[in-house]
């Protein structure tokens, strides 16, 4: 009979061995000493356990199975959780298996097992005490209490879950009250079921608890679920959000109107419950029933495209604009910041950002940096207003929970054309990285570092080579070598969209290439452009066949597939399309680009979203439109360097550019690779934390 657990548990070491997806007799858990650590922990000491078990003389029959079976279900219950989103780390088996070696010898000699939980993490803890072999334990119930109280002061994420499993354990009212104040959707999607901890929930006497219940019952709680602090304080009914639900401008202006109030009550201290699930809805309104409408409607004529925003008013349209990133196309963008700004009764920014309590400021900021508004929006303000202004958007960046703010703060800094803002925002980044500097807060002076350097590198005086200082590719320049594949070509994908404009640039593209220095093969779906002087250089560009028939994206996929089976790897990747395309392309974007050319409008609000395939892009993007005129000529330009084996020096290349371009003001809307800020405060910032606070 114990033979059946031995058997198991031997079944449960293979299902544990399996977790990090190699069935080796080996617990791959990171580097080699956790890894050698976690192994011996799962075989040699689990194997150890059970041999005891069996020789221990003094234990008889019934206490040999009682402990096998403890052995066994706490490896079951590490198996089944180990590595999901509320489970423990693989690496916590080297504390979990001598913990209940521990456990055992206390339990055998009759002594209370307390003073191993008061030393063992909540996990570890949680574990063991789901094994009924230790209930009766003299220490059983005190060692509930110890972990239920590490539970619930150091993971509060971990809570739920165990609740879930244990909803008669001590304490639970008070986990579920501390749940409900710190992730109150969290408690929401829990009080949903129909199981015992649900049933607790439910006749809990807290009001926010209470609240929570009665909306997670609801079919449309979900759309009461935003209003929940006004809803569970008594300031906001049930009745009030029900009357404005069907009328989609009535509840939108509902949700914006509860945003403004609670942005003012969040910077007088005061933090209402589930501000994010506020700001999710007003997002998924904002894209769904507006932006997507307008974007729609991007060549129809302008009382037809913005005829769905005419009745909001200028904070609505303010909310537009900052929960529309990355949605919103740039003409979209433009014409509802115009809009914004006519709806005004004082058409300034000090007034637009005062009514809605500075809510988002530095998104807002951000989006009008990238969209070149940022100028016209700070002189519309008082000057010494629009100088408090940047020096707060620039300032406790290390306060933050990610870096969002951080980069939007470099990439509007690129973007800013007024020398004394210049110069204000990097006095006052000089100034936080002096005064932490004081102290040991690693992540703020981090950021404040990179911010700094890469402000100061803008200015060639200063002779700061970014890349050297923190350890990252160069940004000012490719070599041709590094965009070779193995057998010396480089290999150049370009997108094209099947739609009018899709079928022009590409006659525009083919016609461009029509020379002797160029080939072109036509392969069906796509055309080869091969360089027949100077070095090799394959241009693969799919037609733009019928978009409304999905032709286009079958070329394209066909290519991928293509160039997959031919071992190509494309080190040069080029979109030819509208903004409403980008994803697209992004979406097929080869790991190994080394340049990224988005000649779409807004290119650059892609940046974020190409780097996280290819980490490493030298990226060339537009802030507004994205013209053929500039699209066409330079790409001919780079590919000509690129056939003649040249380097790509950024800097030169684009004082070339500006004298080729004199004439076409939308250059000065493309944006260099080394003037990318946002991009390389990423990689510095990654270089030197990995992920962390990411």
């Amino acid at each position: 009979m114990r033979m059946i657990f031995h058997e198991s548990i031997i079944k449960n070491q293979r299902k544990i061995d399996l977790l990090d997806n190699k069935q080796d007799h080996k617990l791959n858990v990171g580097n080699e000493e956790t890894t050698r650590k976690a192994t011996a922990a799962l075989f040699s000491k689990v194997d150890e356990i059970r041999n005891n078990i069996e020789a221990d003389s003094l234990v008889d029959f019934n206490g040999k199975m009682r402990y096998l079976k403890g052995l066994n279900e706490v490896l079951t219950s590490f198996a089944t959780t180990a590595g999901t989103e509320d489970g423990m780390q693989l690496d916590q088996i080297i504390e979990l298996i001598p913990a209940f070696a521990t456990a055992m010898e206390l339990d055998k000699a009759g002594l209370s097992i307390r003073s191993l939980f008061e030393s063992t993490s909540a996990e570890i803890g949680e574990i063991l005490l789901s094994s009924s072999i230790f209930s009766g334990n003299p220490g059983f119930a005190e060692s509930r209490r110890v972990v239920s109280s590490k539970a619930r002061t150091i993971r509060p994420f971990k809570i739920l879950p165990t609740l879930k499993r244990n909803p008669n354990m001590p304490y639970a009212d008070s986990l579920i009250k501390t749940v409900a104040y710190s992730n109150s959707e969290e408690l929401y999607s829990y009080a949903q079921s129909n199981d015992e901890l649900a049933l607790r929930i439910q006749h809990h006497a807290d009001p926010l608890v209470n609240t929570i219940s009665k909306l997670a019952r609801m079919n449309t709680g979900r759309l009461y679920f935003p209003f929940l602090d006004n809803l569970y304080r008594g300031k906001m009914t049930m009745e009030e959000i029900e009357a404005n639900m069907e009328d989609k401008y009535k509840y939108f202006r509902m949700l914006v109107n509860t945003e403004i109030d609670y942005a003012g009550r969040f910077r007088s201290g005061d933090t209402p419950v589930e501000m994010s699930a506020l700001s999710r809805m007003i997002k998924s309104r904002a894209v769904e029933g507006f932006i997507n409408v307008i974007n729609g409607l991007h060549n129809a004529p302008d009382n037809v495209r913005m005829r769905e925003v005419e009745p909001l008013n200028a904070q609505e349209l303010y909310y537009l604009c900052v929960m529309g990133d990355p949605e919103i196309y740039t003409s979209s963008y433009l014409k509802v910041y115009d809009r914004m700004f006519q709806r005004l009764k004082v058409a300034n920014g000090d007034s637009l950002l005062a009514t809605v309590n500075h809510d988002f400021f530095r998104k807002f900021i951000k989006m009008a940096a990238g969209y070149n508004r940022l100028d016209h929006f700070l002189s519309s303000m008082n000057k010494r207003n629009a100088q408090t202004l940047m020096q707060t958007f620039a300032a406790d960046l290390e306060k933050t929970v990610n870096l969002e703010n951080a980069v939007d703060v470099a990439d509007s800094y690129a973007s800013i054309s007024n020398e004394p803002l210049r110069k204000l925002i990097l006095q006052t980044v000089q100034k936080s990285y002096a005064e932490l500097s004081k102290g040991d807060n690693k992540r703020g002076i981090t950021i404040y570092n990179i911010l700094n350097s890469i402000f100061e590198s803008l200015d060639p005086a200063s002779k700061i080579d970014i890349s050297a200082k923190f350890g990252i590719p160069t940004v000012y320049s490719i070599k041709n070598a590094t965009l070779k594949d193995p057998s010396g070509r480089v290999i150049i994908q370009q997108f094209f969209y099947g739609d009018k404009d899709g079928n022009a640039e590409f006659n525009n593209f083919r016609a461009a290439y029509s020379n002797s220095n160029w080939k072109i093969t036509d392969k069906g779906e796509w055309i080869e452009v091969n360089a027949v002087r100077g070095a090799p250089v394959t241009i693969y560009s799919n037609k733009p066949l019928n978009a409304a028939e999905e032709l286009d994206a079958k070329a394209q996929a066909d290519l991928i597939n293509y160039l997959d089976d031919e071992g190509l790897s494309p080190t040069v990747v080029i979109h030819r399309g509208h903004s409403y395309f980008v994803r697209f392309t992004i979406k097929q974007l080869a790991p190994t680009a080394k340049i990224v050319l988005l000649g779409s409008c807004g290119g650059y609000h892609n940046i974020g979203a190409v780097l996280n395939i290819a980490p490493t892009a030298h990226i060339i993007a537009s802030k507004q439109v994205g013209s053929g005129t500039i699209n066409q000529p330079m790409i001919v330009n780079l590919t000509d360097d690129m056939r003649l084996g040249k380097d790509l020096n950024w800097p030169q290349k684009w004082r070339q550019f500006a004298k080729l371009f004199g004439n076409n003001d939308r250059f000065d809307d493309y944006i260099p690779p080394h003037k990318n800020l946002g991009a390389i405060f990423i990689m510095a910032y990654k270089k030197t934390f990995g992920n962390e606070g990411s």
